[in-house]
C-alpha cells in the first residue's frame, strides 16, 4: 500500500513539473517578445523621441536677454544706459538644500532680509529651472570671494549683466520713467518667450509706453552639461536682437534751466515747438531718483516718497489738475469774436466788480478800483476780470464748452506717455451728469476767467497755447521722434487728427495775439517786467489762479495766507510773435502772481532756447 502511493506521487510530482517548465517557458517567450517589442518601439518608433530626450538630458538651453535700447535727448545726451555688472543667481532646480545655500551665501556676502525675501518672491513667480537673482551688482570683492568657494554651491553661478541706469536722475525722471523688476501681474500677460531671462520691465514714462520697442528680442545657448549639471561645451547660440534706441525731442539741457527757473517752487513747465508738437522740456517738479527702482527701492525709501506731502512720485505735468485762471482769457476772447457776441472797440464799464441782472452778488475784479471803460484788447492786456465776466455771460456756457474744446480744453493732448489726465471744461450737460444738479449763471462767470470747475493739465495748457501761437494749426505734443508712418502718439489717443485747422477770421488771431504781445511789452501790459532787453516779440497772458475761495466782505493778504493755500502762479507765451519757435506753459504752486513768478521762468526758458538758436 505504501508502495503505490510513492509512484501516485511521482507521477503527481512529475507532472507538476512539466506544467511550471511550459509555464515559464510561456512567460520567457511573452517577456522576451515584450522586450523585444519595446526595443523596436525605443529604437524605431520612437527614436526621434527619445533621442530629443536624451539629447535635452545633456543639453541646457539657456537664454540670453537683449541689451534694453538707449533712451537720448534731441541732442544725443543718453538719458537712459546700460551699464554692465554682475549678478549672483541661483537656479533653484540644480541646489539640493536650497535654504541652506542662501544661509551661507548671506554669511559669505552679508545679503540683508531684504534682499532675501525679494529673492523668495521672485523664486516664486518663475519655474525652478529658472536663473533668480540672488544680488545684483556685486563688487568686485565679493565675486572673488565667492568664486573662491563657488564648488561648494551647486546650482548658483555669477552671470554677467547690463543694468539699466539713468545718467541725470531726478532731472528726467517724469518722462523717461524707469524700470522695476517684472511683478506676478505682469508676469501672467507677457510672453513667457520673448521675457525668458528678463527680470525687468518699463514701469513709468518713456521706459513704459515703448516698452516693445526698447526690450528687444531674447536670444539663446544651448550648453551641454554634465552628470552635475555643470556647463561643459556651447554648443550653438542665437544672439539676442537690442532693443531700438529712441531718440526723444526732450532738450535735457532746456530740462535743466526749466527745473532750475522754477527754483523752491514746486510745479511744471511744458516747452512745445509749436509747428511740430515736439516737446522741448517737460518739468514736473519735485521730482525722484529713479535708480533705486530699478534693482529694488527699500520699503523704507520708497514709503518716504510715497507719504511725503511734496508727492514727488506725482507727475504734475502730466496729471496735475489746476484751474487755468486768467491764461484762458485769450481763448474766452477768441469765443466771443467767433460767436458774435462782441466787437472788438466794445467798451464794458469796469467799476471793480460784476452784477448779475438782478443779483446783488459781486463777483469783483483783481484791481479793486476797477479798470473803468475798456475794450477787449487792453482787457486782454491789463487781465480784467469784469470784461470778461460780462463776454463769458454772453457767450454762454455751452457755446464755451464747444469752442474751447477746438484747443484741447477738457480733452486729452494724445502725448505719448501713459496715464495723462484729460482736465475739465464745463457744460450744462457736464454738471446735470456729474453733480446732479443744474447750471447756474454766476458758475459761466467764474468760468471765463479760468476758475470754478475749469481745470487744466500744464501739458494741455501748453498745447492750446501752441494752437493760439499757430493760428490754429492743431498739433499733438509728443516725446519720441516719430518714424516713418503714424506719429507715435496716436497709439494713446487715435481721436485727435493733427494737420486740422482751427478756421476763425484772421483779424481774431491777428487782434488776441497783438494784445498778448503788449501783456509782454506795453506798460500797461501784466507782464511787462519780462519784456525789457528782448531782440525779439514775445506773446504772453499772466494767471494767477485761487487755491480757495474769498468771502464778499473778506480782502486776500498774501503775506497772511499760509503757504500752502497760496494762489497758484501761470504764464503762457510763445514767441518769436510772428514766428513761434517755442510756445510754454509755466506754473508754480502757491507762487502768487503769475507776473511776478511765473513770467520770469517762462523767459528764462525762452531766451536759453532761442539764444541757442539764432
Amino acid at each position: 500500500m505504501s508502495r503505490h502511493l510513492t509512484i501516485r506521487n511521482s507521477l503527481y510530482e512529475n507532472r507538476l513539473l512539466l506544467n511550471r517548465v511550459v509555464v515559464s517557458a510561456l512567460l520567457i517567450v511573452a517577456a522576451s517578445l515584450g522586450l523585444v517589442s519595446r526595443l523596436i518601439y525605443l529604437q524605431v518608433v520612437g527614436y526621434e523621441h527619445f533621442s530629443m530626450l536624451s539629447r535635452d538630458n545633456r543639453v541646457k538651453i539657456s537664454p540670453l536677454p537683449p541689451p534694453r535700447g538707449l533712451i537720448l535727448d534731441r541732442n544725443g545726451e543718453i538719458l537712459a544706459d546700460n551699464i554692465p555688472t554682475y549678478s549672483l543667481e541661483i537656479v533653484p532646480e540644480q541646489t539640493p538644500d536650497l535654504r541652506s545655500t542662501v544661509s551661507e551665501l548671506a554669511k559669505l556676502l552679508n545679503l540683508s532680509d531684504e534682499e532675501i525675501n525679494r529673492f523668495d518672491s521672485l523664486r516664486k513667480k518663475h519655474k525652478v529651472f529658472d536663473s533668480v537673482p540672488l544680488r545684483q551688482q556685486l563688487t568686485e570683492e565679493e565675486v572673488a570671494r565667492f568664486s573662491v568657494k563657488m564648488p561648494y554651491f551647486p546650482g548658483v553661478e555669477i552671470h554677467s549683466r547690463l543694468l539699466r541706469t539713468y545718467p541725470y536722475g531726478a532731472l528726467a525722471a517724469h518722462v523717461v520713467g524707469f524700470v522695476g523688476r517684472i511683478n506676478e501681474a505682469e508676469l501672467q500677460k507677457l510672453d513667457p518667450a520673448t521675457y525668458s531671462g528678463t527680470y525687468h520691465i518699463g514701469k513709468t514714462g518713456i521706459e513704459n509706453a515703448y516698452e516693445s520697442e526698447l526690450h528687444g528680442k531674447t536670444g539663446y545657448e544651448e550648453i551641454e552639461i554634465n552628470v552635475q549639471g555643470r556647463s561643459i561645451n556651447v554648443l550653438g547660440s542665437t544672439q539676442p536682437v537690442a532693443g531700438k534706441e529712441l531718440r526723444l525731442t526732450l532738450d535735457i539741457q532746456l530740462q535743466k534751466i526749466a527745473n532750475d527757473a522754477l527754483g523752491d517752487y514746486n510745479g511744471a513747465i511744458v516747452a512745445l515747438e509749436p509747428d511740430s508738437g515736439e516737446v522741448l522740456a517737460f518739468v514736473s517738479k519735485p521730482s525722484f531718483d529713479p535708480n533705486p527702482f530699478i534693482h529694488g527701492i527699500g520699503r523704507e525709501e520708497y514709503n518716504t516718497l510715497k507719504i511725503s506731502p511734496e508727492r514727488p512720485l506725482y507727475n504734475r505735468a502730466l496729471r496735475g489738475f489746476y484751474p487755468p485762471g486768467s491764461t484762458i482769457k485769450p481763448f474766452v476772447a477768441l469765443a466771443g469774436l467767433e460767436a458774435g457776441q462782441v466787437s472788438p472797440t466794445r467798451r464794458v464799464i469796469c467799476p471793480g466788480y460784476y452784477l448779475l441782472p438782478g443779483v446783488s452778488h459781486r463777483y469783483r475784479d483783481w484791481r479793486k478800483g476797477g479798470h473803468g471803460g475798456i475794450d477787449m484788447r487792453n482787457a486782454i492786456v491789463q487781465s480784467c476780470d469784469v470784461y470778461f465776466y460780462d463776454l463769458a455771460h454772453r457767450i454762454g456756457i455751452d457755446r464755451l464748452h464747444a469752442f474751447l474744446k477746438q484747443f484741447g480744453f477738457g480733452e486729452l493732448t494724445g502725448i505719448d506717455l501713459a496715464g495723462e489726465k484729460a482736465g475739465l471744461f464745463p457744460s450744462q450737460k457736464w454738471k446735470k451728469k456729474a453733480r446732479k444738479q443744474k447750471w447756474f449763471p454766476g458758475e459761466t462767470l467764474i468760468a471765463g476767467i479760468g476758475q470754478g470747475y475749469v481745470q487744466i493739465t500744464p501739458v494741455q495748457l501748453a498745447r492750446s497755447t501752441a494752437i493760439l501761437a499757430n493760428r490754429g494749426k492743431i498739433i499733438e505734443p509728443h516725446l519720441v521722434e516719430p518714424a516713418k508712418g503714424d506719429p507715435p502718439a496716436e497709439r494713446f489717443n487715435p481721436i485727435q487728427r493733427p494737420g486740422r485747422f482751427i478756421e476763425l477770421a484772421p483779424e481774431s488771431w491777428k487782434l488776441v495775439i497783438d494784445a498778448m504781445v503788449e501783456v509782454v511789452h506795453s506798460p500797461r501790459g501784466t507782464a511787462h517786467g519780462i519784456g525789457g532787453g528782448l531782440s525779439y516779440k514775445t506773446a504772453g497772458k499772466t494767471g494767477t489762479a485761487q487755491v480757495f475761495s474769498v468771502g464778499q466782505n473778506q480782502s486776500y493778504k498774501g503775506m497772511r495766507v499760509e503757504q500752502k493755500l497760496r494762489d497758484h502762479a501761470l504764464f503762457i507765451a510763445f514767441a518769436p510773435a510772428d514766428a513761434p519757435r517755442i510756445a510754454i506753459a509755466v506754473l508754480a504752486e502757491n507762487g502768487g502772481h503769475g507776473a511776478s513768478v511765473a513770467a520770469p521762468i517762462a523767459r528764462q526758458v525762452i531766451e536759453h532756447y532761442l539764444g541757442d538758436r539764432p
